[in-house]
């Protein structure tokens, strides 16, 4: 059968399958048309997404640079190359692999490297921050791993570092594991490095949300205290949807060996292609500023929801995101995802810590400013964007047809009109 068109050409494609021809259309027009809010989301740059689309796709390459399994692999030898070279440039870091599809794919390589089924880790709990991936009952990370939670301070709710402390000596850990989903402020790497020593422990960090930030030298970095690191290339980092690792050299052929052959096959060449594209991004001034951006963004959105009454867990952030508690407009997470929902505004509901709601329906949401930033907005739309966020908040009911819901959307479209996702 004759192939009906080649390459990433739309008007082909819409000819030939107009059914997906109209989900890319319209993905692009939800995109343009709401304030795009979730924290681990991002907009890929077109230099990424022409990547992501070329005929590096089609090749299958088992392996690494120079050792793999099959002919014909010189081209995308070269990619690969040049995208650990730039991770580990990037990170100032010993080695890097780029292979990992997933950040989920990236940590369950971090377990087959260190760890073997019925070893302990010490990780932060999903109810007060942490992953599904970081020994959730319902994840293989809890299902073939000894899992022990820590918490936050219920004062302060920032990471309790002496119960990760009194744990760790307790229960001595295989791995000790920073990071995690919804954690606004910075993490102690130092003191995390010092409890692993004293317990003899590998210490791994997850920074899959805060890792762009990193990039773009906006807050400390994790490399030069952890055995590994972990992290998606998707959120603050603005790449395409997938994971990396870097770690220190002793550690490499062990990382090596659990991404080919333990835990995955053929790598997604194009991917990898994408992320050198994107690593170099990141290697740019005006990266590093919108690393800084998105940082003030996220502070000054906390400070303008923290005056209208929904309350910062922490008292603010530190990062790009901020976990605002609900109870004191007495909304429940799910019911404020769906009222901001119908009014343009797309945000993920989120447990808090001590949280007394079921997880779907959760007390708090999670706001997250890569997204916006990336589109040009500033200070001045923040304050606008906690205003609408309010208002969808307290004085709607979750139906499209509520006159407020109508007079939010308004707003959002005067917003992202003048702040267009992917600019015609």
């Amino acid at each position: 059968m004759t192939t009906p068109f080649y390459g990433s050409d739309y008007a082909a494609l819409e000819s030939f399958d107009p059914d997906i021809a109209g989900v890319l259309i319209s993905e692009l027009d939800r995109l343009r048309g709401g304030l795009q809010l979730i924290a681990s989301e991002n907009m890929s740059s077109p230099a990424v997404l022409t990547a992501l689309g070329s005929t590096l796709s089609n090749k299958y390459a088992e392996g690494y640079p120079g050792r793999r399994y099959y002919g014909g692999c010189a081209e995308v030898d070269k990619a690969e190359t040049i995208a650990i070279e730039r991770a580990k440039a990037l990170f100032d870091a010993e080695h890097a692999n780029v292979q990992p599809h997933s950040g989920a794919s990236a940590n369950q390589a971090v377990y087959g490297a260190f760890m073997n089924p019925g070893d302990t880790i010490l990780a932060m709990s999903l109810p007060m921050g942490g992953h599904l991936t970081h020994g959730t009952k319902v994840s293989f990370s809890g299902k073939w791993f000894n899992a022990v939670g820590y918490g936050v301070d219920p004062e302060t709710e920032d990471i309790d570092y002496d119960e990760v402390e009194r744990l760790a000596k307790e229960h001595k850990p295989k791995v000790i594991l920073a990071g995690g989903s919804a954690i606004p402020r910075l993490i102690d790497f130092e003191r995390f490095r010092a409890i692993a020593d004293e317990v003899g422990a590998i210490f791994w960090v997850d920074a899959a949300h805060f890792i762009g930030l990193v990039a773009g030298k906006a807050i400390p970095s994790p490399v030069p205290h952890a055995d590994v690191v972990s992290f998606t290339t998707h959120k603050v980092l603005r790449g395409p949807r997938s994971g990396a690792i870097v770690c220190k050299e002793e550690h490499a052929k062990a990382i090596d060996k659990a991404v080919f052959p333990m835990m995955q096959g053929g790598p997604q060449m194009h991917t990898i292609a994408a992320k050198a594209v994107n690593f170099k991004e990141c290697a740019t001034p005006e990266y590093q500023q919108y690393a800084k951006d998105v940082i003030a963004n996220s502070q000054r959105l906390a400070e303008g929801l923290k005056a209208k009454g929904i309350r910062p867990t922490t008292g603010g952030t530190d990062t790009h995101l901020s976990l605002l508690d609900l109870r004191d407009v007495d909304v429940t997470g799910a019911d404020a995802e769906l009222r901001c929902d119908v009014a343009g505004i797309t945000l993920n509901k989120n447990a808090i810590p001590f949280d007394p709601q079921k997880p779907n329906i959760a007390s708090g949401i999670r706001v997250g400013t890569p997204s916006v930033t990336t589109q040009g907005m500033g200070l001045a739309e923040m304050d606008v964007i906690a205003d609408v966020i309010h208002r969808a908040v307290t004085e709607t009911d979750g139906t499209p047809e509520h006159p407020v819901a109508q007079e939010i959307r308004e707003q959002v479209t005067d917003l992202v009109t003048r702040f267009p996702a992917y600019p015609r």
